[in-house]
């Protein structure tokens, strides 16, 4: 079982996590703000944290399991921010993951142009800013605590019990 004091900060968590989602939708779907593939990928660690969390808070069970696997998507999600912000701060080049299709000699010209028409996203490009901070910084910064407090939850588990 899991104390009220952890409820609450498993509640908040799951709040600011479904949150983070919906503002990524709103500034994509809502402000226009095309994401890159980085982009879409930071959101991958924010659904399972979302349905990890439900599972802790609904079932209150395998607790220790569920923190344990929520601080490693929690760091693989903010491993893949910091990744992002790399990129956009010129620490780290595009990778094949930011490329959105391969454009060789197989192509006819018709095909090539229907590519560079699709007005591609960079992964180095920041379309949109809070605070001056890219979506992906604050991310990672987010990602990255919410790790370290699923660990420390962990650890303290059996304190708490």
């Amino acid at each position: 079982m899991i104390d009220k004091k952890n409820t609450l900060i498993l509640f908040v968590i799951l709040f600011f996590a479904t949150l983070s989602l919906i503002v990524a939708f709103i500034v994509e779907y809502g402000l226009g703000h095309e994401p890159c593939k980085l982009c879409i990928y930071q959101r991958y660690p924010y659904l399972v944290s979302i349905v990890l969390l439900l599972s802790i808070l609904i079932f209150k069970k395998n607790i220790k399991i569920y923190l344990i696997l929520l601080s490693i998507v929690s760091l693989i999600g903010g491993t893949i921010a910091f990744y992002h912000l790399g990129i956009e701060q010129g620490f780290f080049n595009e990778s094949v993951v930011c490329e959105t299709q391969n454009i060789n000699g197989n192509l006819s010209k018709e095909d090539i142009l229907k590519q560079l028409k699709k007005n591609t996203v960079s992964c180095k490009e920041v379309t949109f800013r809070v605070f001056g901070l890219s979506l992906a910084s604050i991310n990672a910064v987010f990602s990255f605590a919410l790790s370290y407090i699923f660990i420390k939850m962990y650890k303290n588990y059996e304190i708490n019990k």
